[in-house]
């Protein structure tokens, strides 16, 4: 894992570490620490090999997997309902995006945005088919939430299985509030 100076204070929270916790663990003083995050200096290579090590090292123990984030109800609709069906379970629910199934099997995703393009545009489609957008991928529960970032920067959703079956789903909202409620 790649770290730059700046980070040691954010991800040294986002562990749940105190300074003295981690000055202890990368062996350096606590008041390096404290001047680093501070701005106030800048730590030799050999300190900051030394604490970026050290949060590596706690990173991949704490290392979150995406059967930990993931909402395990899954939501989804099928190609041949209608919009207004898509509309009326977004609502309800409150979700801005719903995969859609065949067969149990993902096909694509109908989301708020694809929705208005298809009301304002001439082409007005009626069934779900018409409309979705790519398929979003799919993980299993064990993918490391580095991972499920990594796809979450190109895809608005990504799907989880457990043992083959859909068992949820994780959106960019729920691993922000899941990552920063930590």
């Amino acid at each position: 894992m790649s770290f730059e100076i700046g980070e040691i204070k954010d991800i040294r929270r986002r562990l749940g570490l105190t300074q003295s916790e981690l000055a202890k663990k990368s062996g350096v003083s606590q008041s390096l620490i404290a001047k680093i995050e501070s701005g106030r200096i800048d730590p030799t290579y050999s300190n900051a090999m030394k604490i970026f090590k050290a949060l590596s090292d706690l990173s991949n123990q704490h290392d979150i997997s995406a059967g930990e984030i993931m909402q395990v109800k899954l939501i989804s609709i099928g190609p041949e309902e209608s919009m207004k069906k898509a509309i009326e379970i977004m609502k309800k629910y409150n979700i801005s995006q719903i995969p859609v199934l065949e067969d149990g099997k993902a096909i694509g995703i109908i989301s708020e945005s694809t929705i208005l393009e298809n009301l304002v545009s001439s082409n007005k489609a009626s069934k779900i088919r018409e409309i979705m957008g790519e398929c979003p991928p799919v993980v299993s529960k064990a993918t490391s939430v580095n991972a499920v970032s990594n796809l979450l920067r190109y895809f608005s959703l990504v799907l989880v299985t457990d043992k083959g079956k859909y068992a949820g789903l994780i959106t960019k909202a729920d691993l922000i509030s899941k990552m920063y409620g930590r």
